[in-house]
């Protein structure tokens, strides 16, 4: 999407991303009638702007105070699901993608039965190595239904692949995953510039739509020196310590 073209509040969104990047946390932001002023918009275009911002973690509100820096967060939550594109910006880095495979074939077994197709489906498959500010940092292969096609004609390298869903109708609302480690393989390795059977990190997840249906089946593979998961927990408290009866002596 060009500059000149984007929704003006994506753009507002765009130089509010760039601004917090280089302050501290819990700077005060200007006020939405002092933003209205700078950029010659309303007051529901610079909100738009905000709210996306405030759903990226990059700022929070006080209310009676004014809206600040959000603390940055090194690592993703794991309960969260938050597209690669949105994580990065929220960094403060730039995302982008190599696209290494984008295109439809039939489904797997197993790609039918996770994602509930019918037999002899077909499936849109892509590869990606995503880049961060330049950095490889992760090796992702996605499969989607093939009623998903319209996104093989969209920026893939550029552009968020859950905004594109979202445009067909699809928002990624929930999942499972499961994380596990493994050596990388040759083609990961190049792709990453790592040595091959160095650690990556392995992120399997399957992303369900607004109604439940299953949208993605995604592999990541993360260089594990650049990428980290991070997990809020409860300690589960201890069973109960049964006493029996004294057998007699």
């Amino acid at each position: 999407m060009s500059e000149s073209f984007a929704p003006r509040y994506h753009q507002i969104e765009q130089s509010l991303r760039a601004r917090i990047s280089s302050l501290p946390a819990h700077a005060l932001l200007p006020s939405e009638a002092a933003l209205c002023e700078e950029f010659s918009v309303s007051r529901m275009t610079v909100r738009a702007a905000m709210q996306r911002l405030e759903a990226d973690d990059l700022v929070y509100r006080q209310p009676g105070r004014g809206t600040f820096v959000a603390e940055a967060q090194p690592h993703r939550q794991v309960s969260r699901l938050r597209g690669f594109s949105a994580e990065m910006r929220r960094r403060g880095l730039e995302p982008s993608s190599r696209v290494l495979t984008a295109h439809v074939r039939p489904a797997t077994d197993d790609e039918r039965a996770d994602l509930r197709l019918r037999a002899r489906a077909e499936v849109v498959e892509l590869r990606r190595i995503r880049v961060a500010s330049g950095q490889p940092i992760a090796d992702e292969h996605t499969v989607l239904p093939a009623d998903m096609a319209p996104v093989l004609d969209a920026d893939l390298a550029g552009g968020s692949l859950h905004e594109q869903l979202r445009a067909l109708g699809r928002t990624a609302t929930s999942g499972t995953c499961n994380i596990r480690a493994e050596a990388a393989d040759r083609t990961t390795a190049r792709e990453l510039g790592l040595r091959t059977g160095s650690p990556v990190l392995v992120e399997e997840r399957l992303i369900l739509d607004q109604d439940g249906v299953p949208l993605e089946r995604t592999a990541t593979r993360y260089a594990a020196d650049r990428y980290a998961l991070e997990a809020s927990f409860t300690v589960e408290p201890p069973a109960p310590v049964r006493r029996g009866r004294r057998q007699p002596s």
